[in-house]
């Protein structure tokens, strides 16, 4: 008579229970070498359980699986506001940046706004020029195809548009961002005060 097929819990089962068995008697052991080996057993072993057809190995444990590592904590660092106001005062030196955004320019026409904006956009380049190494982000001209390949830096490239799937991406550029690689402010004794970015004028 055939005997029906064992289960996986039940091969399970009877490999944990003939392991104990082999180990504590050691004529049990004999009997199963002799098995492996394709004898057959002379005579029962009383003790014996039912013959398995084929060897079984120990089961090992199963490792349980790592508990998932939380992402690192985004540092927030504070912005000192010294050097913003101190450009911020340079601006103003040099291009009258806050006077020009202050301005109520409603009532002014375009040609004079125009003009105004010219002498504004002279002074603000030439600070920057004169205080900052400022290098495009992109060499390639905007309107370039590019293609953004896995791992880029997400702070110098932002993606815009139907944004779907993951790396690499296909695209044109449409800015090719800055990027400040040298910074000259000029030093700060301790009494100034950076706050006051044009000291007001009385004209004696």
């Amino acid at each position: 008579m055939t005997e029906p097929k064992i289960s996986f819990a039940g091969r399970l089962s009877l490999a944990f229970g003939s392991f104990f068995a082999i180990l504590g008697n050691a004529e049990l052991a004999g009997g199963v070498r002799r098995l492996r080996n394709g004898e057959t057993f002379g005579a029962p072993v009383a003790a014996a359980p039912a013959p398995v057809a084929a060897p079984v190995a120990p089961v090992a444990p199963v490792a349980p699986a790592p508990a998932p590592v939380a992402p690192a904590a985004t540092v927030i660092e504070e912005a000192s506001p010294q050097s913003a106001l101190q450009l911020l005062g340079l601006l103003q030196r040099n291009a009258r940046l806050v006077d020009f955004v202050e301005e109520d320019i409603k009532n002014y026409s375009d040609a004079d706004i125009g003009a105004a904006a010219r002498l504004v956009h002279e002074g603000c380049r030439t600070t920057l020029r004169e205080h900052f190494t400022i290098r495009p982000v992109r060499t390639e001209a905007e309107g370039s195809r590019v293609t953004i390949a896995q791992g880029f830096d997400a702070t110098a490239i932002r993606l815009t548009g139907n944004v779907v799937g993951s790396a690499p991406y296909n695209g044109t550029i449409s800015h090719r961002g800055w990027r400040v690689e040298d910074v000259k402010l000029p030093k700060l004794v301790k009494t100034h005060d950076a706050k006051v970015i044009a000291p007001a004028e009385v004209e004696l």
